[in-house]
């Protein structure tokens, strides 16, 4: 989750020369998911004990968002623990006893279905027939040729082309595409379905990078996200245990749910205590948050004050953003005044955020086969497509694939489909009914199987229109870097500034 973090405190504003050297520093976290959660605990446990947390839904775990269903749970948001080794997920999970019931074949090393190594993707084509396993293996081999390719730019230092437009999709499409139109034992048919698995796994790799399309994800910066070593896990009581246990120390009085932030006003001068303090006295809401008593903004010399929706006005030293960078670009300019430092701006315009979002169809009985891990959906008219963007009748051409949940004695008979981009918009458009029917009848096309009946539940995510997340995870878009990352979360006001740096607090044991 991208975060940054707006903090003030300095000797030489009026503001704060009133400051107790040895008070407890007030500190507003913004968000209650895995960042806040993770922040606000930290500082507990350092000492810090004036720290409110200001969550504008009313649940805590953000983009976590376990869903018990049956006797099972489903994720619509983070599912997966991405390897073992230094991921302190991991180690929360396995030392609390979270991973036990984790079988192995839901332990998966595997890039195009996460749910289970064990078992045979199936590579399906609109016509109804199923690509032979060898042409698959066989076009996977060259594509992952190509795919360690992508990750040499950036950590081996390799200069990007013109002609790639420094794109990941533009790339891999292209140097794909050459390697298959040389090859001389393969027949002009196969050639074809092999530029048509092409546009399916840049589907898949899309809604792993969550950008509406790999043409946007930055060649130069693609290898420098690593994979953490070892398989990848699943918590089978949910990915919200995660949550509880980041939340279990933190006093229930400290989080506020139900309170979305208007305005964040940090860097003041003295000039500004006359306009705040009248607006602040037309507040009338009197409610207490996270224990405090309301008080006039900067009454105490605090330099920070945190408008509400709700007309609550709460002032701090320092202030913790972990608000999603969707929320950032849709409301970074109404959300901070003063605005922000340019350089911030540039990078939250910069990086890219989309929505890759979940559809579960659950099944009386299964209608696949049982080495049957996953469903992939090739259109083989999508062969020699540039681009793979839809208008909103036929958003469905964007679901890449369709994953069997393992093990059925704890899922059931369930599928879970993958969309992303504005695709995946157009699908939370749906009703549920229409979303049943659509998938029903791409699964019967792909498989040619006329009799698979439709599903008896539908559950999906929606993340794109949820007005708290607006997406999904972001991702390194062309003309960004990771160095952006770093600049959203360095501290306000910077070093180099007319103010102090931030001051370090000795806390009492």
């Amino acid at each position: 989750m991208q975060s940054c973090e707006i903090s003030s405190d300095s000797t030489d504003d009026p503001l704060s020369s009133g400051l107790h050297p040895h008070r407890q520093p007030r500190i507003v976290v913004i968000g209650a998911g895995l960042a806040g959660l993770a922040a606000t605990k930290f500082l507990l446990e350092n000492g810090f004990t004036d720290v409110t947390v200001l969550e504008a839904s009313d649940h805590i775990g953000g983009r976590v968002k376990s869903v018990h269903h049956g006797g099972t749970t489903l994720e619509l948001g983070a599912t997966w623990i991405h390897g073992a080794n230094g991921n302190p997920v991991y180690h929360l999970a396995e030392e609390n006893g979270l991973l036990e019931h984790t079988t192995d074949g839901e332990r998966s090393v595997g890039r195009i279905s996460l749910y289970a190594k064990n078992g045979v993707a199936h590579y399906q084509t609109n016509a109804g027939r199923r690509i032979p396993k060898d042409l698959v293996e066989e076009f996977s081999d060259l594509y992952n040729e190509v795919y360690e390719l992508t990750q040499e730019f950036f950590q081996n230092g390799k200069p990007v082309c013109a002609e790639s437009q420094n794109s990941v999709g533009v790339f891999t499409r292209d140097v794909v595409r050459k390697k298959i139109m040389v090859d001389p034992d393969d027949s002009e048919i196969i050639k074809k379905l092999k530029l048509s698995m092409l546009q399916q796994y840049l589907k898949v790799e899309s809604c792993e990078s969550s950008s509406p399309s790999m043409d946007e994800v930055s060649l130069s910066e693609f290898g420098e996200w690593t994979e953490i070593p070892g398989a990848h896990y699943v918590i089978p009581e949910g990915f919200m245990k995660i949550v509880e246990l980041l939340a279990q120390d933190i006093p229930s009085h400290t989080i506020c749910l139900g309170k979305p932030v208007r305005h964040i006003h940090w860097n003041y001068s003295a000039q500004h205590q006359e306009v705040i303090a009248k607006n602040s006295d037309n507040n009338h809401n009197d409610n207490n948050y996270g224990g405090q008593s309301r008080e006039e903004p900067f009454s105490l010399g605090r330099p920070v004050c945190v408008e509400c929706e709700d007309e609550e006005w709460i002032t701090a030293d320092h202030v913790i953003v972990t608000a999603s960078l969707g929320v950032l670009k849709q409301n970074h300019e109404a959300m901070f005044s003063p605005s922000l430092p340019e350089d911030k701006v540039l990078a939250i315009e910069r990086l890219g955020i989309s929505t890759t979002n979940k559809i579960f169809l659950e099944f009386e009985e299964p209608f696949w086969s049982p080495e049957c891990n996953s469903i992939q959906f090739v259109w083989e008219d999508e062969a020699q497509l540039e681009q793979l963007a839809y208008p909103e009748e036929l958003w469905y051409k964007k679901i890449c694939s369709f994953d069997v949940l393992y093990p059925p004695e704890r899922y059931g008979y369930m599928l879970s489909g993958w969309i992303c981009g504005q695709e995946a918009l157009y699908m939370e458009r749906c009703d549920d009914e229409t979303v049943a029917e659509i998938c029903t009848d791409l699964l019967r096309r792909f498989t040619g199987n006329p009799d698979i009946p439709k599903p008896r539940h539908v559950l999906r995510s929606s993340w794109g229109s949820n007005p708290y997340i607006q997406g999904s995870y972001s991702f390194t878009r062309v003309g960004s870097s990771g160095a952006d990352c770093e600049r959203l979360s360095m501290p306000l006001p910077y070093a180099n500034s007319t103010k102090a740096p931030v001051r370090n607090y000795e806390m009492t044991p």
